[in-house]
């Protein structure tokens, strides 16, 4: 559906690619991180432009469901009833008047407008009309909605009503809203150098934005300035992996040595993967096995370009790994619901389903099985997962360990990240996007009886 949008003008490049992604999202079944980069790409944006797009496209998809209820008070009918041009061009509207307070109401109006002329001339008239009424009620009628039950707090917070249940259960009602709030802010910034070619003060020196170091992980610099971290020349050379602090901690509970055999059980896109052999120093064996096809060939040029020599890539079925205690340390990084990333990933709350966690900790337990029967006597291993849910977490590592008496937690935490210990299982680690401004992410270390 994004070819039509051509929109030249009037209309700023920004809102145009926000627009044409709204579209292949909504209408196309399209994930908006691809879009974003094929509608920027095609139109050839600038930095600033590329920001604008991103903070308008995703930021509209995130906060869906709220500005629909929106449409429907101030436009007094169902979103699903309009075309989807001018649905797109309301709710790209509304996000800036409602949630954006340094774009100016009549450049938020008039651009949206413009696009729903362009593409459905009969619709730029209501466009006009609920855009112009929202300038007026909608941040009082955001502020207003209520959030007291977990239905409540969905619609307010823009999330599924099955998460803030889960949530409003495992967090209680304060944390689980503190935690749908964080789920629509931007990510923190985090680049983790890779000490393979570069050093974390040296490339603060390199970057062109200014960062800070951050407590307790070594290679972590945190940008406070807007960095494209994937177009500079400095990615291209592989003195960095965009990494959050959450998922960089993982490499470091696991702790590896130089000259060690360590095990990635599902090992794609391969940040994890190629910490452990900076970890490492370049020396010993990381084995990645990764079960997507696709997935692998893309870890392999990642490890290449990062220097990672000692990497070697399989592509293979994790949970039908069969090779018998052949490795000193374990990293089980499954497939999981993705619930602690929601801010990475805009459109992931609205693909998930609630089954979802029961289904994916019976595949967790599988490879958690295989992982541990690949561990050497003695051993370590690391489970870890990047999601909010019990299920998936503390439920198949306590399952693991009732049923395996050879294995034994160990304090998963570093004492520098004390902050980050679970909140009812204290041996394990739980980072909270709303409490520590990271990812949200599990973390298990076990030990293998010697």
């Amino acid at each position: 559906m994004s070819d039509r949008v051509t929109t030249h003008g009037p209309v700023s490049p920004a809102r145009a690619t926000a627009f044409a992604v709204l579209l292949r999202v909504f209408e196309d079944g399209a994930w908006a991180d691809r879009a974003l980069v094929g509608e920027a790409g095609r139109r050839g944006l600038d930095p600033r432009d590329r920001g604008l797009a991103t903070q308008l496209a995703f930021g509209t998809v995130q906060r869906v469901d709220t500005l629909d209820h929106l449409i429907t008070v101030l436009a007094g009918r169902e979103p699903a009833k309009l075309e989807a041009p001018v649905r797109a061009a309301l709710r790209l509207g509304l996000y800036q008047v409602a949630f954006l307070s340094r774009i100016p109401d009549h450049a938020a109006v008039t651009e949206s407008v413009e696009l729903a002329k362009e593409h459905s001339p009969r619709g730029a008239g209501l466009v006009n009309a609920v855009l112009r009424r929202a300038t007026r009620e909608a941040r009082d009628r955001v502020a207003a909605l209520p959030e007291t039950t977990p239905a409540q707090a969905a619609l307010k917070f823009s999330h599924p009503e099955w998460i803030a249940e889960l949530w409003f259960a495992e967090l209680g009602p304060e944390a689980a809203r503190a935690l749908m709030a964080a789920g629509n802010r931007p990510p923190e910034p985090v680049l983790r150098a890779n000490t393979l070619k570069i050093t974390a003060e040296a490339l603060a020196a390199e970057l062109p934005v200014a960062s800070r170091r951050a407590h307790g992980l070594p290679e972590a610099l945190v940008l406070e300035a807007p960095f494209d971290a994937h177009g500079s020349p400095l990615h291209a050379q592989g003195l960095y992996m965009p990494q959050s602090r959450a998922a960089q901690a993982v490499a470091r509970v696991l702790d590896p040595q130089p000259g060690e055999r360590v095990l990635d059980l599902c090992a794609a896109p391969g940040g994890k993967t190629t910490h452990l052999a900076a970890l490492m120093g370049g020396e010993g064996a990381v084995v990645a096995v990764e079960h997507d096809a696709t997935r692998a060939d893309h870890l392999r040029r990642t490890a290449a370009r990062l220097g990672a020599e000692t990497v070697e890539v399989r592509h293979a079925d994790a949970a039908e790994l069969d090779e018998p205690e052949a490795y000193d340390r374990v990293l089980v990084d499954p497939p999981c619901s993705d619930l602690g990333t929601l801010a990475l990933r805009p459109d992931a709350r609205w693909r998930k389903q609630p089954g979802d966690p029961a289904r994916l900790a019976a595949l967790q337990s599988a490879i958690l099985r295989a992982g541990a029967a690949a561990l050497a006597p003695g051993g370590t291993l690391v489970y870890s997962t990047c999601t909010i849910s019990p299920l998936e977490n503390e439920g198949v590592v306590t399952a693991f360990l009732a049923a395996n008496a050879g294995f034994v937690a160990e304090p998963a935490t570093p004492s520098d990240l004390a902050v980050w210990e679970h909140p009812s299982v204290p041996c394990f680690l739980q980072t909270l996007p709303h409490r520590d401004d990271t990812d949200g992410f599990f973390v298990a270390r076990v030990r293998k009886a010697g």
